[in-house]
C-alpha cells in the first residue's frame, strides 16, 4: 500500500504516452506533410479551382437574371394599344385583358419600366448641355431617344465647343447636326458655341463663369424646364466634361437658375459597369432614381447616329458602341443645393 501512489503515477504516465502516440503524433505528422511545398501548392490549386467555379456560376446566374429582367422590363412597358391585331384575334379579348392586368400588376409591384424619368423632363423644354460634338450619341443617346418619343417634349442641345481638336471643326459641326437629326432633334434646336476661350482640348481649363454664362443665357431665352449634363466625374473624367458640370452647379449654388428649372446629371460609373452593355441593368434599377433603357432595336438608332460622326470612328469607337452601357442605358439623378455644396467642397479639397 505504501507504493500505490507509484503504481498510479506509472499508469498515468503510460496512458499519457499512449494518448500522445494515438492522437497527437498523427496530427503532428499530418501538419508537417501539409506544410510541405508540394502540399501547399496542391491545396492552393484545389482551392483556386473551386473559387473560380463558384465565380463562374455566380456570373452565369447574374447574366441570366439581367437578360430575364431586360425582357421583362420591355414587356411591362408595352402599352395595351401596342398589342398587334393578329395577337388579339388569336388570343381573344379575355386573354388580352388578363395579360394586361398581369402586366399592370407587375409594373406597379416591381416598378419596372424602360423609361423612369421625372415629369418635368417628360413634358416641357429640356436642355442637354454637352462639351463636344459626339457627346450626345456616346453618352446621352438613350435619354435623347426617350425624350424625343414623347409628345409635347422639346429637346435642345447646347454644345460648348466646335470639336476643333484635330482641326476638323467644320466636319464636326456638320456631323453634329446630322447625328441630332437621326436622334429626332431639329437643326434649329441645336446650339453650337464657337468661342476661342472654350477650345476642344483636355489640356485647356475652361473658365466656370464663361461656361455658366452660356448655359444661363440659353435656359432663360428658351424657357427651359430641365437641364441634363455630366456629373462631376464627367463619365470619362474629361476635364471639359467636368467643367460643364461645375458651371451648371455654380448657377444652382448662386440660385440663378429659374425656380421651375430642374438640374439633372448623368451618372458616372466604374470601368467594369461601363462596358457591361445591357448586363448593367440590375445595378441600374437598384442603384438609380431615374433611368432610360433601350431595346436592341431602339439602340440601333443611337448607333446609326454615332456613325454620322465619321471623323471620330476609330477602332475603339466600334468596340464602344457595341459594348458600352451608355449606348443602351442612361441613369440620372436630380441635383439639389445641398448636393452642390457637398461636391463643391470635395472639388475645393
Amino acid at each position: 500500500m505504501k507504493f500505490s501512489w507509484l503504481s498510479e503515477y506509472l499508469a498515468n504516465l503510460i496512458n499519457a504516452s499512449a494518448l500522445h502516440e494515438a492522437v497527437i503524433r498523427p496530427f503532428t505528422e499530418l501538419r508537417l506533410e501539409l506544410l510541405g511545398p508540394q502540399a501547399i501548392y496542391c491545396r492552393i490549386k484545389s482551392t483556386s479551382a473551386e473559387a473560380l467555379e463558384h465565380l463562374l456560376i455566380a456570373c452565369a446566374v447574374y447574366l441570366l437574371v439581367c437578360l430575364g429582367l431586360y425582357k421583362l422590363t420591355f414587356w411591362l412597358s408595352a402599352s395595351v394599344t401596342g398589342v398587334p391585331e393578329e395577337r388579339k384575334e388569336h388570343h381573344g379579348s379575355n386573354g388580352d385583358n388578363a395579360s394586361n392586368g398581369l402586366r399592370n400588376a407587375l409594373q406597379n409591384g416591381l416598378r419596372l419600366r424602360s423609361v423612369h424619368l421625372p415629369k418635368s423632363a417628360l413634358m416641357g423644354r429640356v436642355l442637354l448641355v454637352i462639351a463636344h460634338p459626339d457627346d450626345e450619341c456616346m453618352f446621352f443617346g438613350p435619354l435623347i431617344y426617350s425624350l424625343t418619343q414623347r409628345d409635347g417634349c422639346q429637346v435642345y442641345v447646347l454644345c460648348l465647343s466646335n470639336g476643333n481638336y484635330d482641326q476638323q471643326a467644320q466636319f464636326r459641326r456638320e456631323e453634329l447636326f446630322r447625328a441630332c437629326k437621326r436622334l429626332g432633334i431639329a437643326e434649329s434646336n441645336v446650339i453650337l458655341v464657337n468661342a476661342t476661350n472654350l477650345p476642344d482640348d483636355p489640356n485647356v481649363e475652361w473658365r466656370t463663369d464663361a461656361v455658366a454664362s452660356f448655359i444661363l443665357h440659353t435656359v432663360e431665352s428658351l424657357d427651359i424646364k430641365a437641364i441634363f449634363t455630366f456629373d462631376r466625374d464627367g463619365v470619362s473624367s474629361h476635364p471639359n466634361h467636368c467643367a460643364v458640370y461645375y458651371a451648371a452647379a455654380s448657377l444652382c449654388l448662386a440660385n440663378l437658375l429659374p425656380k421651375a428649372c430642374k438640374f439633372y446629371t448623368l451618372d458616372s460609373i466604374n470601368l467594369v459597369r461601363k462596358y457591361l452593355s445591357i448586363f448593367d441593368l440590375l445595378c441600374t434599377c437598384f442603384m438609380s432614381t431615374h433611368w432610360c433603357i433601350l431595346s436592341w432595336k431602339e439602340a440601333s438608332v443611337i448607333r446609326g447616329a454615332m456613325l454620322e460622326h465619321q471623323s471620330q470612328m476609330k477602332w475603339f469607337r466600334w468596340l464602344y458602341i457595341y459594348t458600352s452601357r451608355y449606348m443602351y442605358i442612361n441613369s440620372m439623378r436630380e441635383i439639389n443645393l445641398s448636393d452642390v455644396e457637398l461636391e463643391m467642397q470635395i472639388h475645393d479639397h
